[in-house]
Parts: C-alpha cells; structure tokens; sequence
C-alpha cells in the first residue's frame, strides 16, 4: 500500500492498495479516486512532485493526475517498462522513474529517456529513488545494492562494500550529512562522507551504522518497491515503513559509541595444531616459529565490545606478505594455506558498531624457517652430488661396457683357443690313429701270403678303430655346450672309468651324490678335469697293478674334487721329485693349475695311491 506525501497547501489524503487501486479520503471515508478507473489496480508508488503535481506507479505503467482525470503512461508513450515501483524529481524539473525490467527512466518537458545496464546501470531493476539537495540520483534495486549517478557517471554500492543488504526499499537524506538504508538486511545509516571516500578509492570499504533488532527495530527487514517507504518530519525526525509497522528514530537523540574496541588475539593453530598461543591463558612466544613443512596458518582473533559484539569488523594484515588491509567484516580467522620461509608481523585493528576503529590492535611475530632444500649451501652441495652421480653412473656405465667387451673378447680367445685344441685333438690322435690304420693295412697287403701276419695286423686296426671311436666320443662330448654342468662331467666321467676298469677286470666302487646341484662348468674346466681323470685312471690299470680302484666325487661352497684311488704298487721309494719328472702326472698337474685348480697325489692308507683333482665351480678360483 502506497500512501500520499504532502505539503502544507494540501488536505487530500491518497492512498494505493495492492488490488483495488487508488482511493481519496473524503470527509471521513475512503473513496475509489475520481477519474482513475484506467488505472491499474495495484498502486505501488505514490508521489508528489516540486510542482504540486500526484503521480502513480503502477504494473500498468505510470499515472499523472489531471484537471480532467487520470493520464496514464506506458510503453506505448517512450516508458521503458510499464512496471514503476520508484519516483523522483529534481529542482531541474526532472522526473526520475525507477522501472522493474526496463531501468531509469527521466521525464522532462513530455519526454522519456532512458539509463539501462548497458549505460553503466547496476540492474535494470530498480526498487526506490532519491535526489539529493546537490542532485544526485541515488537508485535503490532488487538485489544489486545502492547505485549513485552524478555528472553522467556511476557509481555502486553493495554489501560486500559494507552495506548490509543488497536489496534496498528506502532511503532517505536526514539532512545531517548521512543517508538511511532500509534494506532487507537492516537499516543502515550511511555518512555521505563514507560513500565519497569509497567512490574516490580513497577507503576500502563503506563505513555505515547499521541498526537492527538489538537496537529497537521489530524487524531487520524493510519492504521493496512500494513508495513513499520512508518519511522525515518537520521537526527532524525520520518515519520508516517496515514489515511489522512503522519506524521513528530522532538521529539528534543518536549517541555515537567513540570508544575503540580492545582486540586480542585468540588462538594460532599450524596445520591445525595449537600453538599455545590463546592469549587468555598463556603469553604468546615471541616470535612464533613455524618448522619447515608446516604450512597451513590460522589465526583467530575477537573484539572485546560487550555492547554490540556482533557489529565488530576486522581489518588484518601479514606484513611483508601483505601490503595492504585485508577486508575481514565480521569473520574472525586470517588463514594463510602456505607461507613463504621467512619473517613475518601479523597485525589486526578492529571497530565498534559506529565505526570507531582500534588503530593500534594486536600483533605477533611469525617466523616461518627455511626448508633444508631452500638453503643457500643446498643448491651447490646438490649440484655437486648430482655432478659425482652423474660421473659416477658415466663410470659404471663405461666399465660395464668395457667389462662386457672384455668377456666378449674372453669368449672369443676361448673359443678360439678350444677350436685350436679341437683341432689340435683330431690332428694328434685322430690323425695318428688313422695314419696308423693306413700303415697297417699296407703291412697287411705286404704280408697277405702271410696269415698270422695279416690276423695280427686286423687286430692291431680293430684296437685303433675303437680307440678312434673313443677319442672321437670325447671330441664331441667335449665340444657340446649342453654338457657343461657338473653332471654332465660326472656322469661322462664314471661312464668311461666304469668302461674302462671293466674291460681290464679291474673292481670298481663310485661315491658320487645322488643329487648333484645345477651348476655350469667352463668348457676348459670341463675339458681338463676329464683328461687328468682319464689319465689317473688310465695309470691304474697300465702301471698301478691294482685289482680294485674307487672313484669319489666331493662338493665344496667353491669347488669340487674327484678322488681316484687305487690298491696297486703305489708310489715306491719315488721322492716328490721323481713324481713331479714324471710325464704323465707332469700334465694332469699343468692341466689342473691352467685352470685356476689343484693337482695332489699321496699314497693310500695301507697300499695304493690315491690322486686328488680340485677345480672351481662355476669357474672360480678354488679356495686355498
């Protein structure tokens, strides 16, 4: 409901309504107004401008009244929007009207003008108007805060400015110098000064005194868009129309609180920890110390103003981290998610109610340390490790490569070397055997009238034929390479000493593991350590004179011996010298030490001899 302004030279009394459109009071009674049955039937604003003149604000459009009746001005006359929910005027004899979609119109001279959002208009939505003594618009809006127009420029006011709601439904200039608000978030007494200060970027925020429930309001909520909403009378005093009845307030009566609100810091918590800093029961240490890793700050801090301690606002800073004031409002913790190593000096101020600031605060000394890796030695130190990694990894690097091409080279001369001794073995005994088999059967056909001649010489073919077999056996169990195990060589060596010893009626025992453990021999390895058994044994039966020989085979962490003994003549009265002279055993010794092993030979308990063949597994160096 909308109800008329006046002057003294008026007595009419008008009155708006929500669904029954406009009335005037006659007499004693309310009477539908004469003349304004065009009119919408909801009358929003009502106001009379510096002429004497009544307008009407209605979702229909905007009325003026006449000698002759209502006029009614919409969309079709120049108006923006046909919804008018704020009127104005200044002593220029413009007529401001405050749209609902369609932004601020101006009146003047029959003509309408129009200022939207696109001419720098906070929102095209406009909910309550006021012209200043100097001429300045001030637009209320639904939600988008105070706008002031002056000299062809805008400026905005919103909450986060200061002001305590965006959605403003009255204002009114008290004549002392301030602006009154009513929004709905309180009504709000706004120096004119503060709104200066802030426009000009000379102040962060708008220092304004905003009233509420604590102070005598019903109801922190004031009506939007319908007008006249706010009053002042003759002898000063301001009128408000709130959502719970009507509101006076004399601002002459109005005494300011000028006493600075004492500030005290709460509680420090690193990564949510405590500090010990709660300045109610302990001293703060000075300064803090913060330890690398330790990121996250909060600092809690109060106002210790009993009258209004909901109204403190804050202003903090963390010098040299911050340069300027951070705009805290009402809220209570500075948090800071990682600082920088360094020295730091948090400070907070806060004011009262009437904006009455604590410059001076509370303050504490931060020191955040310096990691490890942020030291100035650590960079030269890493880089130096890194250079030593880098070299030391370029060496490793290097020797692997040169280590593999040297057992590349190792396998080569190896290869090469047991290709010599292949050939070498079929040159010495192959071709032997063969050159002997030819100049037998050449004796044979010398002497073929001769027929025990020919007998013997076809015997003689046959032995050398086997032993041909033989050797060439050897050759190639020699030269395959899936032979080069441990069992591969005891097996082919107890097969030839089984064979051998058979044949000569010599008994025979073996004392092998019956399981033998999976490792590889070299071919050389492999190769010597036969020959020197073949040979041991080879001995027992051509010069021992045994009737019985054992073969054993003993494992070792590092090496393997074979143990040949024998019951035969034994060594004699031979010195060591006289063994070392001997040929064979001469080369069953050279063999053994050619390959990294050892080569011992000592008499029996009892009778016999007993022959002792040491060789590394797996190609190492035998222990001594």
């Amino acid at each position: 409901m909308a109800w008329g302004d006046f002057d003294a030279r008026v007595t009419n009394v008008w009155v708006g309504t929500r669904a029954s459109g406009l009335f005037e009071l006659r007499g004693r009674t309310f009477e539908p107004a004469e003349g304004a049955e065009g009119l919408h039937a909801v009358v929003s604003v009502l106001f009379r401008d510096r002429q004497g003149r009544l307008w009407c604000g209605t979702p229909g459009g905007l009325g003026l009244q006449t000698e002759t009746g209502w006029r009614l001005f919409t969309t079709a006359d120049g108006l923006s929007a046909n919804e008018v929910r704020a009127l104005a005027d200044d002593a220029e004899g413009n007529l401001w009207i405050g749209t609902v979609g369609g932004g601020l119109n101006r009146w003047r001279e029959g003509r309408f003008s129009h200022l939207r959002r696109t001419d720098g208009l906070p929102s095209d939505d406009v909910s309550s108007l006021l012209v200043d003594a100097d001429g300045t618009v001030w637009v209320g809006s639904f939600g988008s805060g105070l706008a002031r127009y002056r000299d062809g420029r805008w400026n905005r006011f919103t909450s986060r400015d200061g002001l305590p709601g965006n959605s403003i439904g009255a204002m009114l200039d008290d004549g002392q110098g301030s602006l009154w608000i009513g929004s709905n978030a309180g009504l709000a007494r706004v120096p004119r000064a503060a709104l200066e200060e802030f426009a000009a970027g000379r102040a962060p925020r708008v220092a304004c005194r905003v009233y509420d429930r604590a102070d005598g309001l019903p109801t922190r909520e004031f009506p939007l868009g319908s007008q006249p909403a706010a009053w002042r009378g003759a002898e000063g005093r301001l009128w408000f129309a709130s959502v719970r009845g009507l509101v006076a307030v004399n601002p002459d009566r109005l005494r300011p609180n000028l006493t600075p609100p004492p500030v005290v810091i709460e509680e420090v918590r690193v990564d949510g920890q405590d500090q010990g800093t709660n300045a109610l029961r302990r001293a703060f240490p000075q300064p803090l110390i913060i330890p690398p890793g330790r990121e996250r700050l909060e600092i809690q801090f109060t106002s210790l103003n009993l009258g209004a301690p909901d109204r403190a606002r804050f202003r903090y800073r963390l010098t040299p981290y911050e340069q300027t004031w951070v705009e805290a409002g009402g809220d209570r913790v500075a948090r800071y998610p990682k600082l920088p190593p360094g020295r730091y000096r948090f400070q907070v101020i806060a004011s009262n109610e009437d904006g009455v600031w604590n410059e001076l605060g509370s303050a504490l000394a931060i020191e955040v340390l310096t990691p490890l890796w942020r030291q100035r030695w650590f960079a030269p130190t890493l880089a130096a490790v890194l250079l030593a990694l880098v070299a030391a990894v370029v060496r490793y690097v290097s020797t692997q490569k040169l280590q593999r091409q040297l057992l590349e080279l190792k396998r080569e001369e190896a290869l090469e070397k047991e290709r010599s001794r292949i050939a070498q073995d079929l040159h010495d005994q192959l071709g032997a055997n063969l050159t002997q088999v030819a100049m037998l059967g050449e004796l044979a056909e010398v002497d073929k009238d001769l027929p025990d001649e020919v007998a013997a010489h076809a015997r003689q073919i046959t032995q050398t034929a086997r032993e041909t077999t033989r050797t060439l056996d050897e050759i190639v169990w020699a030269v395959n390479p899936s032979n080069d195990t441990l069992e591969g060589l005891v097996t082919y060596l107890c097969k030839h000493a089984q064979e051998y010893l058979g044949v000569a009626g010599v008994r025979y025992r073996l004392d092998v593991p019956a399981e033998l453990p999976a490792v590889n021999i070299p071919p050389d390895v492999r190769h010597n350590v036969f020959l020197a058994a073949k040979e041991a044994v080879t001995n027992i039966v051509r010069h021992a004179g045994a009737s019985e020989a054992r073969v054993s085979l003993k494992l070792g962490p590092e090496a393997f011996t074979i143990e040949i003994a024998d019951d035969g003549k034994g060594l004699g009265e031979l010195d060591e010298k006289a063994v070392r002279n001997r040929n064979g055993l001469r080369g069953m010794r050279k063999r053994m030490e050619d390959i990294g092993g050892r080569f011992e030979i000592s008499p029996a308990p009892g009778r016999g001899t007993v022959i002792r063949l040491t060789a590394p597994l797996g190609g190492r160096r035998p222990a001594d």
